[in-house]
């Protein structure tokens, strides 16, 4: 049963042949907890069999962004109170959400428009019809809170052109809307001041053509990524075997960028590093998004269970705000040879699916 305040965090209705949700909590950039993941899976399926809802539309309400991700404080909470199973229900239900989505029988539509990060990702990246704008900032920023990308983020991130994918991965960066287009987070750039007009057509157009072809319609090209011409000394350093394999060509390299990215990577948690690596090479092989959620959610129980990274990374970044996290280990140096092995080994108590 869904109460009064969670079916006001998330917004339903039709609207012609369009069933719209709207993450509504505009005050916290629309982040997940465990009740809007909730409700919006009811959602889903109270849509899957209504023949009156032909297209689905997810959004979020607000001019800061559709969605900043998952409410981490609410997970360190829990974490150190000994309620491990509340965050292993909330990934669970989370990343079946995610499944949902991408596995979803009728056209979804998910439009990223401002920050679209972490559980974001999970919820407008597996959407069959994928939107950015000029606002959107993109992101799978979790290693820089000692943790490492899920929602289906690292089957994201496996199928990047080039090393882009563990560039992104591990340094955490923000893609700019032609970034999300080039590395496959997105399908179509849209101008902010034209989606209202789309999600009307989406509603409304009357005639059988598709809502891929309606997109289409207002679709246009945006200023040109500039990753291209990072991608030598990127594809370079990336495709090295280990984590303190990429840093060291990465200084070899010499070169503003390359440096300034060996600096961001030293200043992050080791081990979160090392298991983001392993997973994006993991996902890069594996056969299809939930294969590669099942991969995430050991790994991420493994920092709830076993790993002290993640509490502190949270602790240093968001609850004490210090900024001085105490990794273990504290450098890249001391990682072991197969760093991210525990991490990809480890069997929750109760499966994923």
């Amino acid at each position: 049963m869904t109460d009064s305040a969670t079916a006001d965090r998330i917004l339903a209705r039709t609207e012609g042949a369009l069933g719209r949700v709207t993450l509504n909590r505009p005050e916290a950039i629309n982040a997940l907890d465990v009740d809007m993941i909730r409700r919006l899976t009811e959602v889903f399926e109270s849509w899957r069999h209504d023949s009156d809802v032909q297209i689905v539309l997810i959004d979020g309400a607000g001019d800061r962004g559709m969605c900043a991700g998952g409410d981490v404080r609410a997970l360190h909470a829990q974490i150190v109170s000994g309620r491990a199973e509340e965050t292993a229900e909330f990934f669970r239900a989370e990343y079946a959400l995610n499944a949902l989505i991408a596995e979803f029988p009728k056209p979804v539509v998910a439009v990223a428009d401002g920050i679209t990060m972490g559980g974001g990702i999970g919820l407008a990246g597996h959407a069959h019809i994928r939107i950015v704008t000029e606002r959107s900032k993109l992101a799978m920023p979790e290693t820089r809170i000692g943790f490492t990308p899920d929602v289906g983020g690292t089957w994201l991130l496996g199928r990047a052109p080039g090393r882009l994918g563990e560039y992104f991965g591990l340094t955490g960066g923000t893609m700019s809307g032609a970034d999300a287009v080039l590395l496959g987070f997105a399908d179509h750039f849209v101008p902010s001041d034209r989606l209202e007009a789309l999600r009307e057509a989406l509603a409304y157009r009357a005639d059988p053509t598709g809502p891929a072809e309606i997109v289409l319609l207002f679709d246009e090209t945006p200023e040109p990524s500039a990753l291209p011409q990072s991608r030598a000394w990127i594809d370079a350093a990336f495709s090295a075997e280990t984590v303190g394999e990429i840093v060291d060509r990465l200084r070899a390299d010499g070169s503003t960028d390359a440096v300034a990215t060996a600096d961001l990577l030293e200043s992050l948690g080791p081990t979160a590093l090392a298991v983001t690596l392993d997973a994006v090479r993991e996902a890069r092989g594996m056969p299809h998004l939930r294969a590669a959620l099942e991969g995430e959610y050991r790994r991420v129980m493994w920092f709830v269970m076993q790993h002290p990274d993640l509490v502190e990374g949270i602790r240093a970044q968001l609850v004490d705000k210090d900024r001085t996290p105490h990794w273990d280990p504290p450098t890249i140096a001391e990682l072991g040879p197969d760093a991210g092995g525990p991490a990809r080994a480890f069997v929750p108590e109760r499966p994923l699916f």
